[in-house]
């Protein structure tokens, strides 16, 4: 096989792996081919946030000093007919990102550029990138560890049906739990979001046994500040839990309840816009402050940005229920960070252990990082988790490369990569697909943020996970109120199961928090939101779901490597999908199959047998190595 002339993830070509903590040394290397006739070699790098370009030259002379420099004397290139070209280089001392190419001179003094895209002619090389951190600042290792359960408040638990009378907004409250919520516009076209189902945090706290029984580490609440809608992304009033949720009293007893059985609790963070029904807009007069909307004097009117005052103003994606907020604007910043009693210092000090910042791409870096400033002041083991949905390390948003990941804003991110990829794979995708993906990720991502990933397969803004892999490759109803009413088949719902509990695998072996987004380890099912929001199913959940994944959760909570080990790829091929996690002398095996024919892989093994810890199976080991035949639909976690 021809040796590659540079390779980013192999250790013979470039090391460290990935990316790199500020000032740290990085040795690259090269092997272009004899034919080329290659004379010398520059390193070409783009410094995205100094928008500086320089070339370093490599020298062949350099190569045997830096193998010995890197402490990699086992990892240099295969001997070749051309020559090796090393260098040395040293990153930036401030976070940076890095695009880099290589520019090679050939003996007769023409010129040809290598990257990712091969070979190729001056200003053809695609870059490969370099991510630089501050390492400075420490992430708490307690969540990226353990397993996330995401509550839909409304919708999980109540203890009984409470009154609206008094609560903001013209609220209903459907008296049976288990009836259809409301998804048709009303007579003006919109979708009020104003029936409530009466999920409350006592009902949470009730429901703590339950969740411990999951091996839940992290109990995630979608927002439970004052709204006057059912999911509450339109804040009302930020110092007051919602009445019908209950009191800060309630929070602060869930919380200690929840830490007393080793349960972090991480609020959700909208504080990209408000609500136009808040204390602070006020445009419907429902607070007795004086809001943005009723009076250029209030002192809310700068958090707000006005084009035609009352009427037009800036708001999120064009929705004029949720004005965007000013979020330079020093008064808002102290309100919300930085003053003593800011609210990300005082739900802190009720308990919460973490926060989930909504449309993270929509809020400033600088409002970020003032953020993670302030809550490592409060309680330093304190976790910041941003809403991004692409590869979070090379974002750009409003035209404008984000900092989410270079050591001073977010500890880690919401993985939809993972999501997107995953789902992908189980619906009939490439293996190797999958794993191209996650190295990106990988790569790309420093790894303290790699293994601070939030990962999952269901959300509050995607269908549940379950009608979409029972129902692929079949299209969706096609209008509101059929996809409102469908429920799958018996086999859909048998496929999506074996499915679910196939992917959930890959999700509990996977670096990074497994998340669960509430009732998808029951078996719910529904489309697009409202329709994956509905009431949990207790005393209606399919129990044989519920106990693979309080399985996984225990194998999670026991397993070292499963926590914080290395990973290593194993097999990628068509439907077979194959890992390890590494730490220490404990190693861990997920295998998967995603496909309708069964899949034979080999793997080393360093004990006479190999057990799945999801059956009991055995395998025996020959000569040191072991072989498995996985169903369809179908894996194991070897241990």
């Amino acid at each position: 096989m021809e040796r590659p002339i540079f390779n980013s993830r192999d250790p013979a070509y470039k090391v460290p792996f990935g990316a790199v903590s500020c000032g740290r040394l990085i040795t690259f290397r090269l092997c272009p081919p004899a034919e080329e006739h290659i004379a010398a070699a520059w390193l070409v790098i783009y410094r995205e946030f100094a928008d500086m370009r320089e070339e370093f030259p490599f020298s062949p002379a350099d190569a045997e000093d830096a193998v010995k420099a890197s402490h990699t004397a086992d990892a240099q290139p295969e001997s070749g007919d051309g020559p090796i070209f090393s260098l040395r280089y040293r990153a930036p001392e401030e976070p940076e990102l890095i695009w880099y190419c290589f520019r090679f001179a050939r003996e007769d003094g023409s010129q040809i550029w290598l990257g990712k895209n091969g070979l190729c002619g001056d200003g053809q090389a695609a870059c490969w990138q370099q991510t630089v951190y501050d390492n400075q600042l420490s992430t708490p290792e307690w969540f990226g560890k353990g397993v996330t359960y995401q509550i839909f408040p409304d919708r999980f638990h109540r203890t009984f049906v409470p009154d609206p009378a008094g609560m903001l907004g013209d609220r209903v409250v459907h008296q049976n739990w288990e009836e259809l919520m409301e998804y048709l516009p009303d007579e003006h076209g919109e979708i009020r979001n104003r029936d409530f189902f009466g999920g409350s945090l006592k009902g949470i706290e009730e429901k703590l046994p339950y969740l411990k029984e999951l091996g839940v580490s992290t109990l995630y609440l979608c927002p439970i500040f004052e709204s006057d809608s059912n999911h509450r992304y339109n804040t009302g009033d930020y110092d007051k839990i919602d009445p019908m949720l209950g009191t800060e009293e309630d929070f602060t007893r869930l919380c200690t309840k929840a830490h007393a059985l080793g349960i972090h609790v991480m609020l959700d963070g909208v504080f990209n816009h408000t609500g136009n029904n808040s204390r602070y807009f006020n445009a419907l007069g429902s607070y007795p402050s004086l809001g943005a909307a009723q009076s250029q004097e209030s002192p809310y009117y700068p958090w707000y940005n006005f084009q035609e005052w009352p009427h037009r103003y800036d708001c999120w994606w064009g929705i004029h229920t949720l004005p965007a907020v000013n979020e330079s604007h020093p008064e808002y910043i102290e309100f919300i960070i930085e003053g003593e009693d800011s609210v990300i210092r005082r739900w802190l000090r009720a308990g919460a252990d973490a926060w989930r910042l909504d449309v993270a791409d929509e809020l400033p870096d600088e409002f970020i990082a003032r953020i993670r400033k302030v809550m490592m002041e409060e309680k330093s083991e304190s976790f910041l988790l941003g809403e991004v949905w692409e590869d979070g390390s090379n974002k750009i948003a409003y035209s404008k490369r984000r900092k989410y990941l270079l050591g001073r804003e977010t500890h880690g991110l919401m993985n939809y990569p993972f999501r997107v990829s995953a789902m992908d794979y189980l619906r009939g995708g490439d293996a190797a697909a999958f794993k191209e993906a996650m190295e990106t990720i990988r790569e790309n991502y420093p790894r303290p943020a790699f293994y601070s990933c939030m990962n999952m397969l269901g959300t509050h803004d995607n269908p549940r996970i379950l009608t979409l892999l029972g129902t692929f490759p079949k299209e969706a109803p096609h209008t509101r109120t059929e996809r409102a009413h469908y429920r799958m088949t018996p086999e859909e719902y048998h496929r999506g199961c074996r499915l679910l509990q196939t992917g959930a695998i890959i999700l509990y072996a996977f670096p990074g928090s497994p998340t669960i987004f509430y009732g998808d380890e029951a078996g719910m099912e529904g489309y697009e939101d409202p329709f994956n929001r509905g009431t949990f199913p207790w005393g209606h959940e399919d129990r044989m779901l519920q106990r693979r994944f309080a399985l996984l959760g225990s194998l999670r909570n026991n397993r070292v490597s499963l926590q914080k080990g290395e990973l290593r790829w194993l097999y990628a091929q068509g439907h077979g999908l194959a890992f390890a996690r590494t730490l220490g002398d404990e190693i861990t095996i997920a295998a998967t199959n995603a496909g309708d024919e069964p899949v034979f892989m080999t793997f080393d093994w360093p004990g006479d047998l190999a057990t799945d810890a999801l059956t009991g199976q055995q395998f025996l080991t020959v000569k040191g190595k072991i072989t498995i035949c996985l169903p369809p639909l179908d894996g194991v976690l070897l241990v």
